[in-house]
């Protein structure tokens, strides 16, 4: 009879049914969890394959991809086989199982444990160390370019005598094969080891003879080629004492040789690669005579003679021959490294020229006169103004200008300028469709005079909504902006916001450029959909036909993508030409391996009191050290487009030259540069700041004076700020000694070490239209105790005009900023200028409302505009010496205004009780003397603007002011 269900049959058929479904739902899961995977390494790499093809730029992504794959496949075959074949070597030559002592028949159990498996345990041990060694090979394809492209640089080092492309090149490849070579042979040691153990080939503990013939053959070749190996690294040791780095009195970051490393460390290494190889021969001779005799006696005497002759005998050296005489035996070796380091940093044609510092000639009028055409003094800081920016100009609190602004040239004029960019912080309503598809870009740049102000405000030169001015037409829209970090969608049905009118109403737009990635293809949204975990890419309706999404925004990041090999300024900066908006960015080849050039760090060396105030104004950041810099390209980036152009700018240098060999058709040529665009090229700071932080011990060429560091100099701590950070170079137009004219150039100072007197100006010509850019001059200060820029405003802040005008605008609960301390050689001397800036408790923004002057030991000047105070310092059209000011006091002479008077007389008393209120410790009388001493200043400063536009005359800054007869507009006579 049927069973019904008791039976065996029914049970087993009902738990199997389950079992097979929790197998293939198991398996399905499993296959989809691969897939999942799968479609995520995908893509990564197909979104960035899209990327790059968008920027026209796809050779950059496999010319880099082959290489890594070449290098991966390459050197993780080479590792595997190193092991694989090593370890099948070591059980070929195992013995017979016979033979096997009583503690190796103790192992049968692992044998016999791993017998079934040996196979796959030998795929997956070599597999292992394979994708290892393999992921390690490819992270080296800058270093494998350099090698099979390097150019050469056509010199030598003066110890070797081989070209530096040996060094920058091919070098660091040949260390990467040895440091391979030795993992490669330790590893395969390692695996034949344990498995001759593992079958009989070595006994540890039991009787006779420790190893069989096979076995130790096998070992002492290995043996053998990894002492050859170390004889390859003794004699590789020899030039690369060419660009090591040690500690010496002279400078922290060393390079090169020394007397000790010539006459000590040099002849020791020979010496030991002769030792090494004969100890290699050794090893390999127990191919024939199988024993290790002979070979672990050589061994023991090549690390002998290492301890001996690379150890002790070069410390003997140092501490007799050359610790008592240290500068006459450094002498030859500082001079080269001098030399290879002026030369590595582009600095070697710099010659520091004797100037006085201090002005012998008592003609106040002449200097007066000479201080107009010395410099164009900018007025606007634009580490200051950007709050004047933001307030007169954003608009709409969507933008946002960035917190320092840039310095550049406009109708021959030093020019502030900057981008209204976007800033979704600042949206009323943030949403995916807001933040992607409907705010997605800035508009429009706004420019403003360096030396010229209005009512204390910068003076636009191009302005409004859309902006208008005096740079013509233009593309307005800015999709690509240092603030832009975030991804667009554009394109598409989804309209954009380009920018809101006056009265309310919205301008829409629809992107129309080709930048970006077609989001048309449902397999590339899926695929950034997975990129950047944003799952709606996949099925919003907002995205359609003509989508493109726009992503790696920042004219860095681009420059950086699709020129990896090079290292980016940290300071972008707009142009308006050919009618668009482009940022420029500077670029630069590097190298450690500049023989004998001491290294520093870019990062270290490029901080200043700017870019530690402002985490938006980033540093080089590369922080390994380099030995060599060149600003060889200049790279620019189209605020709308996105298009990036990278052009060749210094044609000799053989870095760039390599790069270009191993990047084809990237970079184009010098020629190719637009003649606008290159009216608005600049030297770069981060490349000046290298330059004058090596500049302030390699001005010494005299290896004595450079051994004693009796002429060090330093950067000097920026005076406006409390941080004790670097002060940053200045881009300013100026007129050095022996120049005809202005050149825009950018400036720095140098105090003595430890001291806070000047003892040098530099300034480049920073003009990419001069025939001098690029030219460094130096000035050294040859007169004693010549003020400083620390000192100079410690001086200006102790004086009794600025500091009651300071403690005035404190009393009227003011904050008072201090703009770039700019200075300026004039005669013999230097004249520093400081705009002085105000801002009320509940002000948005400062304003300029003073500028002090300082010129030698006693002249200076503090008054409402440029021309007042110069006009002051030199005592020039009947000024005197600076007066005690009035509290509020506005102009340098007594007023005539009766209203003025009287406001001022209340303001002077409300300052007087207030001082006695405080001394008392009536907090009640202080606050109610502050109040009136706000009400008396406001009075004044009403019946003083009063009175001037009814005389027409002109405010505090305004650049009609007159100067010696001659017109305001003359450079420098703005306030």
């Amino acid at each position: 009879m049927p069973d019904r269900g008791g039976g065996p049959t029914g049970p087993r058929m009902r738990v199997g049914r389950p079992s097979r479904r929790a197998r293939t739902l198991l398996l399905t899961l499993g296959v989809l969890a691969v897939l999942g995977m799968a479609f995520v390494m995908f893509a990564g790499f197909w979104t960035d394959w899209l990327w790059y093809r968008s920027v026209k730029y796809s050779s950059v992504f496999t010319t880099t991809l082959w290489t890594k794959i070449g290098l991966f496949f390459v050197f993780g075959l080479l590792m595997a086989l190193a092991v694989g074949v090593n370890v099948w070597l070591a059980h070929r030559m195992r013995p017979p199982l016979s033979a096997m002592s009583m503690e190796q028949q103790s192992l049968d159990r692992y044998r016999m444990g791993i017998a079934p498996f040996k196979k796959w345990l030998l795929i997956g041990i070599t597999a292992l160390v394979g994708l290892i060694a393999g992921a390690s090979a490819a992270s080296q394809w800058r270093t494998w370019l350099e090698f099979v492209n390097g150019v050469p640089f056509h010199q030598t080092d003066p110890q070797f005598h081989m070209d530096v492309s040996f060094y920058a090149f091919d070098l660091p490849w040949y260390r990467f094969l040895l440091g391979f070579g030795f993992a490669a042979t330790v590893i395969g040691l390692v695996a034949a080891a344990l498995t001759h153990y593992l079958y009989g080939g070595l006994r540890i503990t039991s009787p006779g003879a420790r190893a069989t013939g096979a076995a130790t053959g096998h070992l002492s070749v290995l043996l053998g080629i990894f002492v050859a190996l170390k004889a390859v690294a003794y004699w590789l040791d020899r030039y690369g004492l060419a660009v090591k780095s040690s500690d010496f009195k002279a400078t922290d970051h060393w390079t090169g040789l020394r007397y000790v490393d010539a006459n000590a460390y040099l002849p020791a290494k020979t010496i030991l690669f002769c030792i090494a190889v004969i100890c290699a021969l050794l090893f390999f001779a127990t191919l024939w005579r199988r024993t290790w005799q002979l070979p672990v006696i050589g061994f023991g005497l090549m690390v002998l003679s290492a301890i001996l002759i690379g150890g002790l005998y070069p410390a003997i050296v140092q501490k007799f021959q050359v610790e008592p005489n240290e500068q006459a035996k450094e002498a030859p070796y500082i001079a080269k490294n001098i030399e290879a380091t002026r030369r590595a940093y582009g600095i070697d044609k710099t010659q520091a020229v004797d100037y006085r510092g201090k002005s012998a000639s008592d003609d106040a009028e002449k200097q007066r006169a000479d201080a107009d055409s010395a410099g164009s003094y900018r007025m606007n800081d634009p580490n200051i103004v950007s709050p004047t920016f933001q307030q007169l100009e954003q608009q709409r609190k969507y933008y946002q200008f960035p917190r320092t602004l840039d310095v550049d040239r406009y109708n021959g004029k030093d020019t502030i300028i900057g981008l209204r960019e976007l800033n979704l912080n600042k949206l009323d309503k943030r949403n995916w469709i807001n933040d992607h598809f409907v705010y997605t870009h800035g508009y429009g740049a706004v420019t403003a005079e360096g030396t010229a102000t209005s009512e204390g405000a910068p003076k636009f030169t191009e302005s409004g909504l859309p902006t208008g001015g005096s740079l013509g037409a233009y593309n307005q829209r800015i999709y690509y902006g240092e603030k832009t970090t975030q991804y667009s969608i554009v394109g598409g049905p989804q309209k954009e916001l380009d920018y809101e009118q006056d009265d309310g109403t919205q301008k829409k737009t629809s992107y129309q450029g080709k930048s970006g990635v077609n989001l048309s293809n449902p397999i590339n949204r899926a695929a950034y959909a997975v990129a950047f975990s944003q799952p709606q890419i996949l099925y919003s309706g907002a995205i359609g036909d003509g989508s493109r999404i726009l992503y790696n925004r920042t004219p860095k990041e681009r420059v950086e993508a699709v020129a990896p090999w090079l290292t980016i300024d940290g300071d972008p900066y707009p142009t308006i030409v050919d009618g668009k908006i482009k940022w420029v960015v500077d670029a630069y080849t590097t190298s450690n391996g500049y023989p004998y050039a001491s290294r520093t760090t870019l990062g270290d060396t490029t901080a200043d009191s700017l870019n530690q105030g402002d985490s938006q104004r980033a540093v080089m950041a590369q922080q390994n050290q380099v030995n060599y810099i060149r600003n060889s390209v200049k790279a620019t980036v189209d605020a709308y487009t996105g298009q990036v152009k990278l052009y060749t700018w210094d044609e000799n240098d053989p870095v760039l030259k390599t790069w270009k060999k191993a990047f084809p058709g990237t970079v184009e040529p010098k020629s190719a540069i637009p003649q606008d665009l290159k009216e608005h090229l600049r030297y770069p700071q981060d490349m000046f700041k290298v330059q004058r932080e090596l500049l302030s011990l390699y001005h010494v060429t005299n290896p004595g004076q450079f051994y004693n560091a009796s002429d060090a100099w330093q950067v000097p701590n920026d005076p406006t700020k409390k941080d004790n950070s670097a002060v940053p170079p200045y881009y300013l137009s100026l007129k050095m000694p022996g120049q005809s004219g202005q050149q825009f150039s950018l400036t720095t100072t140098f105090t003595p070490s430890g001291r806070p007197n000047l003892r040098a100006f530099m300034a480049v010509d920073a003009d990419a239209t001069s025939k001098d850019y690029g030219t460094i001059r130096l000035l050294r200060v040859s007169e004693d105790n010549v003020q400083g820029p620390e000192q100079v405003q410690n001086k200006l802040n102790s004086s009794n005009d600025v500091a009651k005008w300071v403690r005035d605008m404190k009393g009227a609960d003011s904050t008072v900023l201090y703009g770039n301390l700019l200075t300026v050689p004039l005669d013999k001397g230097f004249l520093y200028v400081e705009p002085i800036y105000a801002q009320g408790r509940n002000a948005e923004y400062p304003l300029l409302r003073k500028v002090a002057v300082s010129y030698g030991d006693k002249r200076t000047g503090f008054a409402n505009s440029l021309t007042d105070a110069l006009n002051m310092a030199f005592g020039v059209n009947g000024s005197s010496p600076s007066q005690p000011e009035k509290p509020g006091g506005n102009t340098t002479q007594p007023t005539e205004n009766p209203t003025v008077k009287a406001a001022l007389a209340d303001a002077e008393k409300a300052f007087s009780d207030g001082q006695q209120a405080m001394k008392d410790g009536d907090w009640k009388a202080y606050g109610e003397a502050q109040d009136r001493l706000k009400d008396a200043l406001q009075r004044a400063d009403k019946a003083q603007s009063a009175q001037e536009k009814a005389t027409g005359g002109g405010k505090n800054g305004d650049t009609g002011a007159k100067s010696g007869g001659k017109s305001g507009d003359k450079p420098g006579s703005g306030g």
